[in-house]
């Protein structure tokens, strides 16, 4: 029986689920030859809020931080995860740019991208995997996995065979908020390997305290890979331990035999790192949390919620919102909650309490219901959907969002070149996602980091930004918002005051 095999995390996902994504550069090299030696499937170390991070609070240039990477273990393939369409934003980009992105991802040396979409919509995977197949790398398609009337092991199933024949060289289960249960993790792999003949792996979080007992169910219907960290950037919103994993498979005939020496090692390490980042740290992420389970807000979302919601001066009304959230995801479509559309749920939910039921709309929300991220897993509430039509003066849409979009590096390379910068490709896709950053990078800028690392992006754990009141340019960060009530379109502009 062929043995399971580990995909480690803790250069990425770990690091972003329980210290706000500020690991270093420097931090991650003295670990590297171990991590090469050890011979996991990947590495994940890039991708996701890492690059966000980079520009915004490390004065890293994102690109070469997987150069230093790839150069110091050099074996391992190295993966990334990568938003379709939404490359590592919150905002879809026209086709030209995704495309550039990736071949600057590509000629950088990263071996995998972990392709996704918030609505697993084949339509916003299409660009991503077909330049990920033309520049000779490994796309991996990403089912986002939920619990909704309309998300059963069947419509996962035949996602998986939509992401297979688009191109996928491997199909991986996407538990981005730690919500499988052993019996459906077993049910889903089972269905998957008898549909799909590319190798399968299972990616959670231990949230809630189920991943480490759906990876053993898993293995049992044979998944290929399982993905795991490194304490203390384990376990909690995390992915389960490495050892911990081990020691649960000892004695099965599928275990793994990763070196215990160069793991203790490791561990050590990353033990020096966990105490240096400190600030972005938090006890209530190294917990299991079963609120996960009713209201499905990813763990670093959920945790962070209640600062968020105290900033708006609605601290009391934090049980009220949580049970809206529901609410609003059943009428734009039951979207699975993973970014950015957690962070419009949960926003949605929010101004819903706060001003009264679908009074005020945030503009990403309005944008769901318009089919501006593509289409919903199921039917937006009818009476929402007239609403906003009625609110916005627009129609809804059923083509692939980025058709709507005009090609964009040219305009990028032009505003670059106004601005006295570099005018290559890495520079433009950077911009295009993180206009101030990297202008201030490239300026030779240092980022100031803000007064409390538990109130900003990537807070207290995932790459899933807290709720905020932000409606409008999301990917430009601005404190602009556009808001609707009873009809009326009012633009705002919000101060922060210290």
């Amino acid at each position: 029986m062929k043995r399971v095999e580990f995909t480690n995390t803790v250069l990425r996902d770990g690091h972003q689920s329980l210290a706000a994504t500020r690991m270093r550069t420097e931090q991650m090299l003295p670990a590297l030859a171990d991590l090469d030696a050890l011979g996991f499937y990947q590495l994940e170390t890039w991708g996701g809020a890492t690059i966000d991070s980079c520009l915004r609070y490390l004065g890293e240039n994102p690109f070469e931080r997987i150069s230093a990477l790839k150069k110091g273990a050099p074996k391992t393939p190295h993966g990334m995860l990568l938003r379709g369409q939404n490359i590592v934003q919150y905002t879809s980009f026209p086709d030209d740019v995704v495309e550039a992105f990736i071949r600057c991802t590509a000629n950088r040396g990263m071996d995998v991208l972990r392709i996704f979409d918030a609505l697993n919509d084949p339509r916003n995977l299409e660009t991503s995997i077909r330049a990920t197949l033309a520049a000779g790398k490994q796309a991996r398609g990403e089912i986002c996995y939920t619990i909704s009337p309309v998300h059963t092991v069947e419509a996962f199933v035949q996602f998986g065979e939509d992401l297979v024949d688009l191109g996928s060289q491997s199909v991986s289960i996407k538990d981005m908020a730690g919500l499988i249960t052993p019996k459906v993790a077993y049910d889903l792999v089972s269905a998957l390997k008898k549909r799909v003949s590319v190798p399968i792996i299972l990616h959670s979080h231990d949230t809630a305290g189920l991943a480490a007992s759906s990876y053993l169910a898993a293995i049992e219907a044979g998944v290929d890979v399982v993905e795991t960290s490194i304490v203390p950037f384990a376990n909690g919103t995390s992915q389960p331990d490495t050892l911990r994993m081990m020691a649960l498979l000892e004695g099965h005939p599928r275990c793994p035999d990763y070196n215990r020496e160069r793991l203790a090692r490791l561990r050590a390490h990353f033990e020096t790192v966990y105490a240096e980042l400190k600030a972005f740290t938090s006890p209530a992420n190294e917990r299991v949390d079963v609120d996960i389970l009713t209201y499905q807000v990813p763990g670093g979302m959920l945790s962070n919620f209640r600062n968020q919601l105290k900033e708006q001066g609605m601290a009391e009304r934090y049980d009220e919102v949580l049970k809206e959230m529901p609410v609003v995801r059943a009428a734009l479509g039951y979207i699975p909650l993973v970014t950015p559309t957690s962070q419009i749920v949960g926003t949605q939910a929010m101004l819903n309490v706060k001003f009264g039921r679908w009074k005020m709309f945030s503009q990403p929300a309005q944008d769901v219901v318009l089919g501006k991220y593509g289409k919903t897993p199921g039917p937006v509430d009818k009476e929402l959907l007239v609403l906003v039509e009625k609110q916005s003066g627009k129609k809804a849409v059923t083509i692939r969002p980025a058709d709507l979009l005009e090609p964009g590096m040219p305009a990028l390379r032009d505003k670059l070149k106004e601005k006295g910068l570099p005018e290559d490709d890495e520079t433009a896709v950077l911009f295009a996602m993180f206009p101030v950053e990297t202008e201030k990078l490239l300026r030779g800028e240092k980022p100031v980091e803000p007064k409390s690392g538990l109130q900003d992006h990537g807070t207290a754990g995932r790459q899933d930004k807290a709720v905020s009141m932000r409606t409008t340019s999301i990917h430009a960060r601005a404190k602009k918002y556009v808001m609707h009530i009873e009809g009326q379109k009012h633009n705002v502009e919000v101060e922060e005051v210290a």
